[in-house]
């Protein structure tokens, strides 16, 4: 999961993409900065929030998201001996470990 600073620099990032594209074609339809201006502000002001919104409600949903194979196991705090080899027979019983004979967890 994105922190939210980071969902806020993504939608700044973006949306000076879209002050620029936006500012650009309004200006050559209006040939003022005055109103330029306003369009692009209001405009862009609004989807800032709207896509910040978006991306946090997309961070919830699990659709088309590759899980770890072992995302499902409770981690508290250090792994005993006994927590590495249930997680390495885990991971043989499923073919995610390649374990050469020299190999140890």
């Amino acid at each position: 999961m994105d922190l939210r600073r980071r969902s806020w620099v993504k939608s700044a990032t973006w949306r000076i993409i879209g002050v620029v594209v936006l500012a650009h074609i309004s200006y050559a339809i209006t040939r003022d900065w005055g109103q330029t201006t306003g369009i692009t502000l209001i405009f862009h002001g609004l989807r800032l929030i709207l896509y910040y919104c978006h991306e946090r409600l997309w961070e919830r949903i699990a659709w088309g998201r590759l899980k770890h194979p072992l995302s499902h196991l409770p981690v508290r705090g250090d792994l005993t001996e006994n927590d590495h080899r249930i997680i390495e027979r885990f991971l043989q019983e499923r073919q995610y470990l390649a374990r050469p004979p020299e190999y140890q967890i």
